[in-house]
């Protein structure tokens, strides 16, 4: 994906131009009340552009987190690691059997064992806690979105499927 070209709109909001790798053309207007629209070049006219939608903030913030997976992740995803520079971001999911359900991240030692971040549980019906705290109980069926360097993330697996021991 090339760079996004971001550009203000005085009185109206901002504009974000994208061009995917397959060199798909799409614009978003954030709009200072909180709507988005979204634009495409109009196919027979590349000069003029085409809306196809108009979100309001809410059901704009629905969209990103299905894009942006936090409700869905495919199965070949399973194991997806987003590398940023030495962040690692993975996906975890917690069987109801872990001997981690139930036990909060302070008594996991999670930061001081592993030195990685939890930094949200998705929830089989969808819902979500994002950044839990050091009180925050694992919960079985759950999917932890973790942060960290390779090495941290591996430490971290262990102690949620091993426990303590």
């Amino acid at each position: 994906m090339k760079p996004i070209r971001e550009s203000d709109l005085p009185g109206i909001g901002r504009k974000y131009e994208i061009e995917t790798y397959s060199r798909e053309k799409f614009v978003i207007v954030i709009h200072d009340d909180g709507r988005r629209e979204i634009y495409t070049p109009d196919r027979e006219d590349p000069d003029e552009s085409v809306s196809i939608a108009t979100l309001e903030d809410d059901e704009a913030r629905a969209i990103a987190a299905i894009l942006g997976g936090m409700n869905y992740k495919p199965k070949a995803m399973e194991t997806i690691e987003v590398a940023l520079n030495d962040l690692i971001i993975e996906w975890y999911r917690i069987d109801t059997d872990y001997p981690c359900v139930g036990v909060s991240i302070g008594e996991l030692g999670v930061r001081q064992k592993t030195g990685a971040s939890i930094i949200a549980a998705v929830y089989p019906d969808h819902t979500h806690h994002i950044n839990p705290g050091a009180e925050y109980k694992l919960k079985g069926g759950s999917t932890l979105i973790v942060a960290g360097e390779r090495n941290q993330l591996k430490v971290l697996k262990q102690l949620l499927q091993h426990g303590g021991r």
